[in-house]
């Protein structure tokens, strides 16, 4: 009874198996299915009618914070952003069912990728009960049923290790280039720009971004941008083009959240120097960031 206690608040997660991380044939795979789990339309086009795409970023962003306060795997989020843009591509979907089909699409993701799964109930709360617990399950039947229980999609996840472990970086570095990278992808997800890239465009280009921001070139010339860009796209066969392109359109995004964030910050500070009795409170409001991941962390 002693040792089930302390492993309570542990999250289980596997190790890493280098069998599978080092066999070429794993990360051609992933390649050649990628495509199989993108949406079948720039849905706001010409299919959405009473959705727009700020929308989307409000659930994402909402979406990313419960992840965060759950405490759910780094897969969770990106896959549960996966199904909200399959699903919105082919079924007409009404605004007010919008975070639902959010809510749902978490516990979806948590149920595969997570140890410990969402629960209806907290997904209900985290909506301040807008629905209830049954017509979460009714959702989720609705959203399996259309994405034809084809759940085990292809994320930008599932490309980092397979791009680090093939980049000339050094070992005491790589835990904070994964890192960096897992900021953009999540910064990628909640910006509908990037819905039609293949995962692994946004995964190399997350990487490339966190390198170039870290600024490893300055002890590796193998590192520079420009040699970067071209051994990425050897490692999963795309174009340096269209990769270069997809890298400075993620550096972009990063710059304007970061704005966002500042400008945030400053207006916390400024309610903090007006109601000096709210001091605990401004001091949250001035630590908040306006992405769904602390991107403050991130050089760029």
């Amino acid at each position: 009874m002693e040792l089930l206690c302390l492993e309570l608040n542990k999250v289980v997660k596997a190790q890493v198996d280098h069998n599978i991380l080092y066999d070429d044939r794993v990360l051609q795979s992933l390649l050649n299915i990628e495509e199989r789990f993108l949406p079948q339309c720039s849905y706001f086009t010409n299919f959405q009618k009473d959705i727009k795409p700020y929308m989307r970023r409000m659930v994402a962003e909402w979406m990313h914070e419960v992840c965060e306060v759950e405490k759910s795997e780094e897969d969770v989020f990106p896959l549960a952003i996966n199904y909200l843009d399959r699903f919105l591509a082919i079924v007409p979907t009404k605004k007010c069912d919008l975070q639902l089909l959010g809510a749902v699409c978490m516990f979806l993701a948590s149920k595969l990728k997570g140890s410990q799964p969402l629960t209806a109930e907290n997904l209900c709360v985290y909506t301040d009960n807008s629905f209830t617990p049954r017509e979460l399950l009714g959702w989720e039947l609705v959203v399996l049923g259309r994405l034809k229980w084809n759940m085990a999609a292809v994320i930008p996840n599932d490309f980092v290790d397979h791009i680090l472990r093939r980049l000339p970086l050094p070992k005491e570095k790589l835990p904070v280039v994964r890192k960096h990278t897992q900021t953009f992808i999540a910064l990628c997800a909640t910006d509908f720009r990037f819905v039609m890239n293949p995962p692994s465009m946004i995964a190399t280009g997350s990487v490339g971004a966190a390198v170039c921001g870290l600024q490893l070139d300055r002890s590796d010339p193998t590192l520079s941008r420009d040699f970067l860009i071209d051994l990425l796209a050897k490692i999963t066969n795309t174009e340096v083009d269209c990769l270069k392109e997809c890298q400075e359109q993620i550096e972009m995004v990063l710059v304007s959240s970061l704005r966002v964030g500042q400008q945030m910050t400053e207006a916390g500070g400024r309610v903090g120097s007006k109601a000096m009795e709210q001091q605990d409170q401004s001091s949250t409001l001035t630590d908040m960031s306006s992405t769904p991941t602390d991107v403050r962390e991130v050089n760029l």
